[in-house]
């Protein structure tokens, strides 16, 4: 059984978090969702709600073998936490699993930690990803080491199964 760091903040896109939180649950996998702070209600821009479990600064990468970062606003308010970038950080440089859907490789800029990588994203944030030394790729799902990545809702599938075959 995998530990699975979903990082969220208000006005995620709901289905970027549903699908791939029940998807790692289903598979047996323990999912925990970090949050800046520990026990707030988070709110989906379709209205779903979560609590975070755990605070930003009460965790360590090394306790996890995956981080989920759903898109949507959210990632615009998790790069600018300094705590955040740097769980982000330490992850990549301990080799682990980060997905980022949609506008989730906005922490993964903030991180720097995308040079040299093939990834994908929203359309909106692909001159953000290549002026960070990612290479854009504009498919569905796109796997580079330990980086999964994808565009929209409409790629979960095949992002949550890229997840699922790396844990």
């Amino acid at each position: 059984m995998a530990k699975v760091c979903f990082l969220l903040d208000n006005n995620y896109e709901d289905s970027e978090m549903t699908s791939p939180y029940e998807a790692v649950k289903e598979a047996g996998h323990e999912a925990v969702i970090v949050g800046i702070e520990q026990g707030v209600a988070l709110k989906g821009k379709k209205g779903t709600t979560y609590q975070s479990d755990m605070s930003i600064d009460k965790v360590d990468a090394s306790d996890y073998d995956a981080v989920i970062i759903p898109g949507g606003s959210a990632p615009e308010a998790l790069r600018v936490n300094d705590a955040m970038v740097h769980f982000v950080k330490d992850a990549d440089s301990q080799g682990k699993v980060i997905a980022g859907i949609c506008h989730g490789p906005q922490v993964m800029i903030s991180a720097d930690i995308l040079n040299d990588k093939q990834l994908t994203c929203y359309v909106g944030i692909r001159d953000d990803v290549k002026n960070a030394g990612g290479q854009y790729k504009d498919e569905e799902v796109v796997v580079d080491g330990n980086l999964i990545t994808s565009r929209t809702p409409k790629d979960e599938p095949a992002f949550i199964r890229e997840i699922l075959n790396k844990l």
